[in-house]
Parts: structure tokens; C-alpha cells; sequence
């Protein structure tokens, strides 16, 4: 891209005044650049069975064009019509046997053929008569897809055909390997096989989330393939991945495969919503950004992130602006604010946009008008900014949706010890890419960090040891590779292949009940909080040093964490899930150790670097706090918000940033 897209999405048909003309004004004076239309308003561009009517569409691509502001245009699949509900009720996802009745969003089975008929004839319809506008630069296939839980009859029969596909047609193999034999679950004939609905067997459980993840794959890379007939040259195509939603994105989706499906799209995009006001740290902003960047090894769009949103979400002042510019200091070359104009009834009627219900201009607007101002000047200086990072979050779907019918906790999950590792990375300055275990480089990292790599392969397991053997380092923390890909157990001592290069074994995992931790090395002697949660193996050290110990006089004899030197490299094994105070002391001393780029700063404040399309580093500074933060020693080079040289210290505001641009 030439320069950074700031825009909005907007709804014109949701106005209940027409004021594209006023809203086209206020979006110049606030140096908008680029809107998102048409991903929600099916019902409206065909109102009845084959009768189409793109004017809304054509009124505001001529408007925005008038005026030099860019147009993404979404396919509008995602919210159905009444009409086709009506007509086919069969096209409403079915959900442990139970039809969605219509009304929400995002109900129906993208599987079924009558509703690909229909998506299939709005998409050609729409992206031809949009595509040779001069206003539109890209596309957006569906929105925040997802498998909706969809296990209707189409998809049972579906999951059959793959099933016979990945086992070649060998029924014995496949009984053996997701033990089917355990009460009398075993299927004799494929037309004996049951419905997915009633499982009780984790490994077709996560054979079947797979296989669901897969339907949205397939989904998306249709809808791109469609849109390929028809778009210029010039023209992507994107799609905005969404995260588990806790309020806000925190953490790995759990119904998309995000790393498979962003395959298609040129450039991967996604929707970051955070904590607003003193509970904002930037994490979920930089989290979301690490992954949607390594999807393409990229830049990427941030679809939609808020402005007001919920009324516990409006941001401080200086907030906005601060993460217009974290957005960018991830990799984004976009960011989209949902929305422009808040709705005045329906559903979403109180997650507020950049303006109010009044339309009047306000702060948020004010910050947005800021913002853009300083994007336009700077943008040449921010666009296409590259990121090298050292270290790799290796996160695993597979895993993750094993871990749900097998869980370790009754509280926490797969992405809450995600969270807890990543966040003290963030916390340390250090850059991180975020991958999965079938789109992963290993040596282009100096460490890889595995949460819970609970079902994985015995060949990528090997690839692993072998990573550490050539050098490489690695992370573990408890229940990694216990079960293989179909979630079977192995049969060795655990953690099975990987105890080569992690020196340890252990045979009993108990719960901590108030088990604390007991450091063996000098810092962890110091750690205040040393209790433990969830999880505890109990390790016998085989190779390795011991790290950590537990308090309890009968598991005295175990470790808790261990480190272990494995031909050039090395391997830390977390066998528990400890405090926030202790994976901030082993992430920090295991950087020291093997040489991590770091940054002397800790939070709040947050340091970002790359390099930008102009050959020069640049160094992001970001003050996520409510008090004046100091930086000493800061890059050299030149200030660009305040375009003057940087001195030996730098100041930061509350909600503050500094870019430096130094050679």
C-alpha cells in the first residue's frame, strides 16, 4: 500500500435521515480516507426473491468517489434475508438437532446447498455491478465467519465423506485409532455411523470441530474464488477474522482456523476490541495484530475496532489516538472504526460509533479529526512498517478443541494459558509472530513458545527435538504432547517424544490444593507470589536442572519447572500453571540467557520496532498509564509527531506515543 487507510464502516441504509452529504463532510475534516459498505444489508439490495436493487450501493460509491475517500465493499452473506428463511427454514443452522429460529445474525449452515445457491447468485450479482467502480480498492468476503455450531444433516453426511477420505475407506483403521470399541461405539458399516450430536468420544469430538473448522475454510476460499471472476487487478480481498470474545478479542478463535483459511485472502484483516479507560494495556491489540500479521508474514487491515462502543468502552482522552498508532506499530497498514454513526434502534442500538446518536461532532470525533491529521502528514513514514521477530507463539486449534472436552481446569482454558505467557512477553518488550503448527519456520526463530500442545503428531514432535538439537529453544507448559492427532494417548512415559530434549518424564499429575511453589534459582527464591493453580505434574528430572520445586512434603521429591540443554539448544518444561510473577521471571532471565533482543523498558511502557518503507528504523513508545513515563536513552533519531530530535530522555504523556525515526 501507498499510504495508511483511516476510515470507518458505514451504514447508509441504517440512517434514519438521509445525510450522506453532511457525514461525507465531517469525514473529509477528519481526514478519512477509506469505508467499509455493504457486508450487512442483504435484505436491502434484494428485498424479494430475485429482485435486486443496488442504488444505495451506487449512491454511496459516487459519493465517497466525489470526494477521493476509498471503498471496501463486503459481500452481504453473513445476515439473511427474511424471505429466504421463510422459503427454505432447512438453511437456518441446526444445532444438536435443534433449527435456529431467525432474527439474529450468523444462523444459518453455511454448508447447506439451497443457501450457497442463493449466496452465490448476491455475491455475482453484487461484485459485478461494484467491481469497475473507480471508488472501491478491495473486498471483504462475509464477516467474522464462523461455523455456528452447524451440525445439521448435511454436515453429519459430510463429515463421513471426510472421515472415509482421510482413512481410506478403512473402517478397522479408523475404529482403532479413535478407540470406538469403548462402549460399544464401534461402527461396523458408514451407514451405521451416528450423529456427531450425542458423542461422548473426544477424538471424534475434535475430528468433528476440525472438520466444521474446515466448512469455514472452504467457505471462505469459495467466497474469494467468486469474487475473483469479477474484481480489477488492483482490487484485494480480505476477510475480517474475529477472536474469542470475552467483551473484547482475548484470544485464539476457537470455531475458525484462522491460519488455514487466511490461505485465500491477500491480505489477512480482523475485528480488535479491547478494555477501554485504566483497565487499557494494548495487550489484546498487540496479541491480535502479532497473529494477523504471520498469517500473511505481512502487513494487515484491522476491519473494525471501536470508537465509543459500550458505554464501559469509551475510551480517555488521548486513548484513541494512542491506539490508532499501536494498531500500526503491530504491522496494520488500516484501521477501520466500527462505526461511523450510531444506530438508532435494533439490536446494536447502544455500541455507540464515532458519533452519537445526534450526529453531532463530540471527543471521540475530535480525537478521530486529530488522529487523521497526523496519519495524513505521517503516512509515508508508517506505511508497510515490517516487524522481525525472534520468538514464536505456537498455538494449536487441534489442541485447543481437545482441551475442551478434556479440560485441566474448571476456570481456566487453553486461551487463558495462552494469555498468561503471551502477556508477559508483551509486558517485556519482546516481538513475537504467532503461528500454528502447520504453517510454522522453525529456524527462522531463535524460541518457540508451546502452550499445551496437547494433540499433535509424532513427525512434528520429532521436528521439534531436532529444532533444539540445531540450536533452538523452547517453551513447554503442561499437557503438551499427551495425545497424538486423533487425541489418542500415547503410550510412553509423558511427555512422550519430547522428554528427549526437555531431560524430564513424569507418571502422576495431581491437583495443586494449595501446593505452592518452591524457586530453586536465586530470582525465583524472590518471587512473592508462588502458588499454584489448576495443574501439577510431577517430574523426574532425567537430564535436567531443576528450576522450581513444590512445598507439599509428598511431592517434595518432584519438580515443578525444569531446564534441560539439548544438543545446541535448550528447553524450558513448565509441569504446572504458576503465578503471573513467575512466568515474568522465567521469560526474562530465559531472554537474557539466550540473547533476546530486548528493550530496558517494561510496562507501561511498550516499545515496538521495524523497519518502514523508507529504509529507516522506527521506534514506537507508547505510555499505557495515567502518569507521566520517562524513557531514558530512547533510539536516536528524529521525533515524528513532534518533528524535532530526541535528547537523552523522552517524555511521555498519559495515553502518550512517540515515533522515532532514526537510520
Amino acid at each position: 500500500m501507498k499510504n495508511i487507510l483511516y476510515g470507518t464502516a458505514y451504514y447508509y441504509e441504517y440512517l434514519p435521515t438521509d445525510r450522506l452529504d453532511k457525514d461525507i463532510e465531517m469525514m473529509l475534516e477528519a481526514n478519512i480516507n477509506v469505508v467499509r459498505i455493504g457486508e450487512s444489508t442483504w435484505g436491502t439490495y434484494e428485498k424479494q426473491d430475485g429482485v435486486f436493487d443496488f442504488s444505495p450501493l451506487d449512491k454511496v460509491l459516487d459519493a465517497m468517489h466525489a470526494v477521493g475517500i476509498k471503498v471496501i465493499v463486503g459481500t452481504p452473506t453473513y445476515a439473511i434475508p427474511t424471505w429466504l428463511a421463510k422459503k427454505y427454514p432447512e438453511v437456518m443452522v441446526q444445532v444438536n438437532g435443534q433449527r435456529r429460529p431467525y432474527g439474529a445474525r450468523q444462523i444459518f449452515d453455511i454448508s447447506n446447498p439451497t443457501f450457497l445457491y442463493y449466496a452465490e447468485r448476491i455475491i455475482r450479482k453484487m461484485i459485478a455491478h461494484v467491481a469497475s467502480h473507480p471508488a472501491v480498492i478491495g473486498f471483504q468476503v462475509d464477516n467474522e465467519t464462523k461455523h455456528y455450531g452447524t451440525s445439521s444433516d448435511n454436515v453429519q453426511k459430510g463429515f463421513v465423506q471426510y472421515v472415509k477420505r482421510e482413512f481410506d475407506n478403512d473402517l478397522e483403521r479408523f475404529n482403532d485409532e479413535f478407540g470406538l470399541n469403548y462402549w460399544s461405539n464401534r461402527i461396523n458399516t458408514w451407514e451405521d455411523f451416528p450423529s456427531m450430536d450425542g458423542t461422548i468420544n473426544g477424538s471424534l469430538k475434535a475430528e468433528f470441530d476440525k472438520y466444521r473448522q474446515k466448512l469455514v475454510t472452504d467457505y471462505l476460499q469459495w467466497q474469494v474464488n467468486l469474487v475473483k471472476e469479477y474484481r480489477q487487478p488492483e482490487q484485494f480481498i480480505t476477510h475480517n477474522f474475529d477472536f474469542e470474545w470475552r467483551g473484547y478479542s482475548y484470544g485464539v478463535q476457537p470455531d475458525v482456523n484462522h491460519f488455514d483459511a487466511a490461505e485465500a485472502l491477500d491480505y489477512a484483516g480482523g475485528d480488535i476490541y479491547h478494555p477501554s479507560r485504566k483497565y487499557l494495556t494494548g495487550t489484546e491489540v498487540s496479541f491480535a495484530g502479532d497473529e494477523l500479521r504471520t498469517l500473511k508474514h505481512d502487513n494487515y487491515l484491522v476491519m473494525e475496532t471501536q470508537a465509543q462502543a459500550f458505554k464501559w468502552q469509551v475510551p480517555y482522552p488521548g486513548q484513541l489516538r494512542q491506539l490508532a498508532y499501536s494498531h500500526l506499530a503491530s504491522g496494520a497498514n488500516m484501521v477501520e472504526y466500527w462505526h461511523w454513526h450510531s444506530i438508532h434502534n435494533s439490536a446494536e442500538t447502544y455500541w455507540k460509533g464515532i458519533l452519537s446518536h445526534d450526529f453531532q461532532p463530540n471527543p471521540v470525533y475530535h480525537e478521530v479529526r486529530q488522529t487523521g491529521a497526523e496519519l495524513k502528514k505521517l503516512s509515508p513514514h508508517l506505511v508497510n512498517f515490517k516487524i522481525k521477530s525472534e520468538v514464536a507463539f505456537l498455538v494449536s486449534n487441534q489442541s485447543f478443541t481437545a482441551l475442551n472436552t478434556f479440560p485441566f481446569s474448571d476456570k481456566n482454558t487453553y486461551n487463558d494459558l495462552f494469555r498468561s505467557l503471551y502477556d508477559q512477553f508483551y509486558r517485556l518488550n519482546i516481538r513475537t509472530d504467532i503461528t500454528d503448527e502447520h504453517h510454522i519456520q522453525l529456524d527462522d526463530y531463535k524460541l518457540i513458545v508451546v502452550p499445551a500442545l496437547y494433540s499433535i503428531s509424532d513427525e512434528f514432535l520429532q521436528a521439534l527435538n531436532d529444532y533444539v538439537k540445531r540450536g533452538g529453544h523452547v517453551i513447554y507448559t503442561f499437557k503438551s504432547g499427551f495425545t497424538d492427532e486423533h487425541v489418542k494417548v500415547r503410550t510412553d512415559r509423558q511427555p512422550g517424544i519430547i522428554s528427549a530434549a526437555s531431560g524430564v518424564h513424569y507418571e502422576m499429575f495431581v491437583d495443586p490444593e494449595g501446593t505452592k511453589l518452591v524457586g530453586q534459582t536465586a530470582s525465583l527464591r524472590e518471587i512473592q507470589d508462588n502458588s499454584l493453580q489448576d495443574w501439577m505434574e510431577l517430574l523426574i528430572p532425567d537430564t535436567a536442572e531443576v528450576l522450581a520445586k513444590y512445598d507439599d512434603p509428598n511431592w517434595a521429591d518432584y519438580a515443578a519447572i525444569t531446564k534441560n540443554q539439548f544438543g545446541k539448544g535448550s528447553v524450558i518444561y513448565i509441569g504446572c500453571y504458576p503465578s503471573t510473577e513467575v512466568i515474568a521471571d522465567l521469560v526474562r532471565a530465559y531472554a537474557k540467557e539466550i540473547n533476546l533482543s530486548t528493550f530496558a523498558e517494561n510496562f507501561p511502557v511498550i516499545v515496538k520496532q521495524g523497519q518502514n518503507d523508507l529504509g529507516k528504523t522506527l521506534t514506537y513508545y507508547f505510555n499505557y498509564s495515567e502518569t507521566v513515563q520517562t524513557v531514558q536513552r530512547p533510539a536516536n533519531g528524529k521525533d515524528l509527531i513532534q518533528d524535532q530530535e530526541v535528547n537523552d530522555s523522552l517524555e511521555l504523556e498519559p495515553w502518550g506515543v512517540a515515533i522515532i525515526e532514526g537510520d
